[in-house]
Formats: C-alpha cells, sequence, structure tokens
C-alpha cells in the first residue's frame, strides 16, 4: 500500500516554524501502522525538516498562474510516478479539482483543519457537494466544523458516512503537579482575532495586583503590533513545538481567549495534556479540546480577569481543574492515529454482512412501515426490533410495509393507493395464511377487510403497537386518538408505549398493555460507559421521520427547552441536531455522533405523560449514555437513581448535567447500570414474547418487570 500526504503550500514541514497541520501530521504519523507506506509532499524554505519520508516540492512563481496549481501540477508529476493508492490532503480543498482530472483510481481523504465555509472550494453548496462525490472520505478537526460543512446542504447529506471527526492529538505527559509554578500562559498569534488585546490588558491588571504570580507569552505576529509591559511579563517570541510543552508542564494557568471561531483550537488541547487549569472562550471547536475547564460567558477584559483571579485565589479549583485535566485526556497521539488508521485500512477493504435464518413455530404478518424507499435511513426503528425479537423467538415473520406498497401502488384509478394494499394484504394472506396479525401505525389497513379477514380465518389474531404520544397537548393529539380507535373493534391487544391509566378514551372491550420501546443488540451495540467522550450532553430533534429535514414551523416547545438549557449550562458540550439551521441525523451517522457523548437528553413533545417516551431512550440508554428524563414520565418505576438521571425542571436538570459532567466514574457508572438493565428486562425478545402471548391470551410464568398481572 502506498499513501501520500499533500500538505498546504508553505506549510513548515519542520520543527523550527511548525503550524498546527505539520504537527498534526508528524504526530499521528509517529505512531501510524503504516508510517513506513508514506510519502509526504510539501514546500519549505527551512532546511531542517521532521524524521519523516519527506518530498519538497520546489514552486517557481509565476505572473500567468497561481503558486497553488504549479505546486499540485508538480505534486501530481511526482505522484504519477509513485502511484498511491490513497492520497490524503490537509486543508485545501480547492486542490482536489485539480487533482481528480489527472489522477483516477485514487482514495481521496480531505482533512479540514479550518472552518470549510471559509476555504476556497468548499465555500459553496456546490463545492461541497463535489468534495463528496469525489472524496472517499473528508475528516473534520471538530465537530463544530463539520457542521460548518452541512450548513444549508441536503438532508440526506448530514447521514453520509464519508463525514468523520477526529479531533487533533496532543501528548499526555506524566505531571508532577507539585512542580507547577504560578504561572499563567498564553501561546498563539499576537493579534486581536486570538483575544491578545484582551489577554494583556486582563494579565497587567492581574500582575499589578498579585505580585508573586508571572505570565508568559508565546508566539509573535508581524502584521498586529500589540504591546503589553510589565517586568513579571515575559513575552518569550516563537518557540519550537518542545519547549512550547516545557513551559506548559510547569504552568498553572493557561487563557486561550480567541474572538474568531477556532475550528478547534491546538493550544488548549495541549495545555489540557498538560495538566493546566485552562480559561477557553466560547468559540467553534474550542469547547471539545477540554474535557474539565472554564469557559467564559463572555468574551471581555473583566471576565477574562475575574477567571484568572478566581482560580489565583481558589487553589482547591485550580488543583481540581488541573488534575482531571490530565485525567480525563484521552486524544492522545496513538489513539487519534488508531482512528485515521482504520480509514486508511477501511479504504481498500469491503466487508459482506452475515444475516443468520432461524425456524418457526408462529406465522406472524407483521404490517408497518420498514421504509424501503428510505434507503435504509430509517432502519433503526421499533417495526425492526419486534421483528427482530419475533425472529429470535422462533417464528416466521413476513414484513408487509404498508407505506411502500401504497407509494408504488398509486395511479389514476387508485388515487391514494389504498385498494392496492387492501388487495394485496386478502391476497397474501390467502397464500401465507398467518396466525397473528400484527400492525404498527399501518392506517390505510382497512379495518372492514381485517373483520373479513377474522371471519375467514377463526384463529387468527390481530394486535397493534403505537408509539405516537397521547397527552392532550401533546402533537397530533386528536389525529392519534382517531387512529388507536379506529381498528378497536377488529383488535385482540392494543400495546401502547403510554401507560394505559393515563389514557381515558381508550375502549374496555380491547385488551390494553403498556409496552417500553424495545431494545435490541443487534442495534444497541455502543458501550459509551466504557469510553471518554468529548460531548456531554446529546439531543437531536426529527422534524418528522419521514421528511428526514428540517421544515418551517412556528414553535417547538422542545427547541425552547433546549436553547433555556444551554444557557444555564455554560460549561456543557451539546451536540444538537434538528435545530440552530443543523440538519437532523439518522441511521448509521446517529449512532457516530452518540457515540461521542456522555448523555442523551429524553425529551419528548408536549406535557409529561406516564411512561411515555419516543424510541430515543433506547438508542441513549442502549448505547451506554446516562438518561435525562423528566421525573413526571415516572420512568422512576422500574429505574432508580443509579440507572438513568430523573429532573424535576430544568434547574434541576441543568445541575445534575455539570455534576455528571464532573464526575466520570458516575457517568460511567449510571451508563453501564442503565444499559445493563434496560438491556436484560426492556430487549426485543421480551417485548416480541410480551405481544404474542398477551395477544394469544396465553398463560404465562414470565414476569415482565413492566407489566403488572
Amino acid at each position: 500500500m502506498k499513501i501520500s500526504i499533500l500538505l498546504p503550500l508553505k506549510e513548515n514541514f519542520s520543527p523550527s516554524y511548525a503550524g498546527a497541520v505539520s504537527l498534526f501530521v508528524n504526530d499521528t504519523l509517529g505512531y501510524s501502522k503504516f508510517k513506513k507506506n508514506i510519502t509526504i509532499f510539501g514546500q519549505t524554505e527551512f532546511k531542517k525538516k521532521f524524521n519523516k519520508k519527506y518530498f519538497n516540492i520546489g514552486v517557481n512563481k509565476s505572473l500567468f498562474q497561481s503558486q497553488n496549481k504549479n505546486y499540485v501540477k508538480e505534486f501530481i508529476q511526482k505522484e504519477k510516478q509513485l502511484d498511491s493508492e490513497i492520497i490524503e490532503l490537509h486543508n485545501r480543498p480547492i486542490y482536489l479539482k485539480y487533482l481528480v482530472s489527472e489522477l483516477k483510481n485514487r482514495n481521496y481523504i480531505l482533512y479540514f483543519h479550518n472552518d470549510p465555509l471559509t476555504m476556497t472550494g468548499s465555500k459553496s453548496i456546490s463545492d461541497r457537494s463535489f468534495l463528496l462525490n469525489n472524496c472517499y472520505r473528508i475528516i473534520f478537526n471538530s465537530n463544530w466544523s463539520k457542521k460548518r460543512f452541512l450548513q444549508n446542504m441536503k438532508s440526506d447529506v448530514v447521514n453520509s458516512e464519508k463525514l468523520i471527526v477526529i479531533n487533533q492529538s496532543a501528548s499526555k505527559n506524566k505531571i508532577n503537579f507539585k512542580n507547577k509554578k504560578k504561572i499563567i500562559t498564553f501561546v498563539g498569534k499576537l493579534n486581536r482575532s486570538k483575544g491578545y488585546d484582551l489577554f494583556g490588558n486582563a494579565i497587567i491588571r492581574i500582575l499589578k495586583r498579585y505580585k508573586n504570580w508571572t505570565a508568559y507569552v508565546i508566539g509573535d505576529e508581524p502584521r498586529d503590533k500589540l504591546y503589553f509591559k510589565h517586568e513579571r511579563l515575559k513575552i518569550l517570541g516563537f518557540k519550537e513545538h518542545k519547549e512550547v510543552i516545557n513551559i506548559y508542564k510547569k504552568t498553572s494557568i493557561a487563557v486561550v481567549c480567541s474572538r474568531w471561531d477556532e475550528p478547534f483550537g491546538r493550544t488548549s488541547l495541549e495545555a489540557a495534556a498538560n495538566g493546566c487549569a485552562v480559561i477557553i472562550s466560547n468559540r467553534g471547536g474550542l469547547p471539545e479540546t477540554i474535557t474539565n475547564g472554564r469557559i467564559l460567558k463572555n468574551l471581555t477584559v473583566k471576565d477574562i480577569y475575574k477567571n484568572i483571579e478566581d482560580l489565583i485565589l481558589n487553589s482547591k479549583i485550580r488543583k481540581k481543574y488541573q488534575k482531571l485535566s490530565l485525567k480525563n485526556f484521552y486524544l492522545s497521539h496513538q489513539y487519534v492515529s488508531r482512528q485515521i488508521d482504520n480509514i486508511r485500512f477501511n479504504a481498500l477493504r469491503i466487508t459482506k454482512p452475515y444475516i443468520s435464518k432461524s425456524k418457526s413455530n408462529l406465522r406472524i404478518l407483521h404490517i408497518t412501515n420498514f421504509n424501503e424507499k428510505h434507503n435504509g435511513r430509517l432502519f433503526f426503528n421499533t417495526g425492526r426490533r419486534l421483528n427482530n425479537g419475533f425472529i429470535r423467538l422462533g417464528h416466521s415473520v413476513l414484513e408487509f410495509s404498508d407505506r411502500d406498497i401504497v407509494s408504488r401502488g398509486k395511479s389514476i384509478k387508485d388515487f391514494s393507493g389504498s385498494n392496492t394494499l387492501n388487495d394485496k394484504l386478502l391476497k397474501t394472506c390467502n397464500h401465507f395464511k398467518p396466525d397473528i396479525i400484527v400492525l404498527g401505525h399501518a392506517d390505510m389497513i382497512s379495518k372492514d377487510i381485517l373483520h373479513n379477514l377474522k371471519k375467514d380465518y377463526s384463529d387468527l389474531k390481530i394486535a397493534q403497537w403505537f408509539l405516537d404520544p397521547l397527552n392532550k397537548n401533546g402533537p397530533d393529539f386528536l389525529k392519534n386518538k382517531n387512529r388507536i380507535l379506529d381498528k378497536s373493534d377488529v383488535l385482540d391487544a392494543n400495546f401502547l408505549t403510554t401507560s394505559p391509566e393515563a389514557v381515558s378514551f381508550l375502549p374496555r372491550k380491547v385488551k390494553n398493555y403498556f409496552i417500553p420501546n424495545p431494545s435490541d443488540s443487534s442495534m444497541e451495540t455502543l458501550n459509551n460507559y466504557e469510553k471518554d467522550c468529548s460531548n456531554d450532553v446529546f439531543f437531536a430533534l426529527s422534524h418528522g421521520v419521514h421528511r428526514g429535514q428540517l421544515k418551517n414551523r412556528s414553535s417547538d416547545d422542545r427547541e425552547k427547552f433546549i436553547k433555556d438549557l444551554v444557557s444555564k449550562c455554560k460549561n456543557i458540550k451539546f451536540d444538537l441536531f434538528g435545530m440552530n439551521n443543523i440538519q437532523p441525523i439518522w441511521a448509521d451517522q446517529y449512532f457516530k455522533n452518540i457515540s461521542n457523548s456522555k448523555m442523551g437528553l429524553n425529551l419528548s413533545r408536549g406535557t409529561p405523560i406516564k411512561y411515555y417516551s419516543s424510541d430515543r431512550i433506547t438508542q441513549i440508554i442502549g448505547n451506554g449514555l446516562v438518561t435525562l428524563i423528566d421525573e413526571k414520565t415516572c420512568y422512576n418505576d422500574f429505574f432508580d437513581n443509579s440507572e438513568m438521571v430523573f429532573y424535576k425542571n430544568i434547574s434541576d436538570l441543568s445541575e445534575k448535567i455539570e455534576k455528571i459532567s464532573e464526575n466520570e466514574k458516575l457517568r460511567k457508572s449510571i451508563g453501564r447500570k442503565g444499559k445493563i438493565k434496560y438491556m436484560k428486562y426492556f430487549n426485543s425478545n421480551l417485548v416480541a414474547d410480551f405481544i404474542i402471548k398477551k395477544t394469544l391470551s396465553l398463560k404465562d410464568k414470565t414476569k415482565y418487570l413492566w407489566h403488572k398481572p
């Protein structure tokens, strides 16, 4: 395998004056399994280079052609000789259009280290569509950068497996906290974009008041002249990377107060990796760089001064941040290098899924929307989970996707497609002769047809499961009420994800049961409690599963709740989708995003009602996240405080989020216990078994946690 890495023009792959891209490539390459197969191409005037397989491209200046074009042209000539299978581009999306026209049959991997919307080659939607069509993978250094890339893109792009977040890395060093000095450090360009003017004014006041503290400033900026003088303010200029790390090792407080939206922020990352108490601004991807620290509420001289002063005066808090920063740091070079190597490996590897078959006892016709037309976007749904449960129990299951049949059956003679649907149902039952028909939101199935089927097949049983909210002030209450009542005359049992005790309109002649949203071992495959996560709280709005993208609507009580919660949790890192112009996410992309969060907010529309939850509860708790849920749902009938987090109101919720965010041991314990219990007692096998036995009125000694006989 041959891999070529093309650095940006004038990116100095040299320890003498290395940029963030060069440091990232050099550090991760040192731990790569493919380092012997990789050649780095760049252009620098520094003689000293990093000790890697590196080729320096000479570029002649021209009045008629840009240096970038000449640079890429020279690389193409070298690459034609090398004939690499993978070409990795860093931070220059514009290079791709030059490369793909000349170099075919390569897998292109593009890394974004900056805001995609500010870079030539990725500003417009058409630019970004071109990148998606021509790249094997696009890697972002933060979730913030990825969301910037996705702005105003089509909703299906959000779910693209090509878009991956791999953060920058740093060395996690052994730190003797007794050797920490009373030093406050600022590292970066000494300009207003980096907030150096704010830091400078704040630090002069600090040094005047606190005589035993010293400040170090590392960096330069020939274009922006900002001068601050004090006998204990040490302005060191540019330093090689090793020298910066040595200064961080003895630094107590590090300040990164950028005005501009930092795509990630290497300085705060390295400060955290060396046990500093870090103060950052809430800009761009900066909050993703630290696990514990101070996030400035307002970016002012006053706020910077107050936060530094607070850490000076409160040594316990300062030392707490220092130790937690180091303890919880996980973005090591080894960790990030493994992520990159997995992508390189998979660029040439194709895996085939294995699907097992099982024998059956009952014949079950399962009628619900299996979403064939959505191309797998809605595969991870309750219908599939129940299907898996029926099959694992040994039953023969025939899927009948009503919405897909309707979609294909529409014609001038059958405008709605319902006649085609119900005719097909009759023919299917005639051939399959089911013992049970299980309906899931199958609204267009005629109750008259079901009635006739029950007459034709005297032993046929019919059940219905229903997942939508039934609270009176909830969305579509009257519509949902009518959907449930429509087929009540032909049902043997109703199964709701709301407690029947809380629903007044249910017909008494039908057996009504509560079922939890089932988990499934083949779908809930993550164990977030076993790993470190860079985000604190995950939440995604759907805007309707069939629509699949943002839509305009007058209001959504959840959006207001989330905005209020975010405003209360200043130091908490939220990963939000379906709002703030970020499209909803689905399928595999949903799991990739949820895999990076410590907690998941289980928030439904309308006033909480007993036991109701959408199926997001399964995706949260089933993947080992801490589940945050309103106590008015009464889920504390099933789980205790060591397994779920119950909140009374938004203030109570914000306090509990902050507590868990700071306590990894507690977070991992709750996530672990919650998943184990949910997967044991609320799994798809048990829920499917419950549906079958209650529908058939079988005597059953099985004890279901959610059901009291």
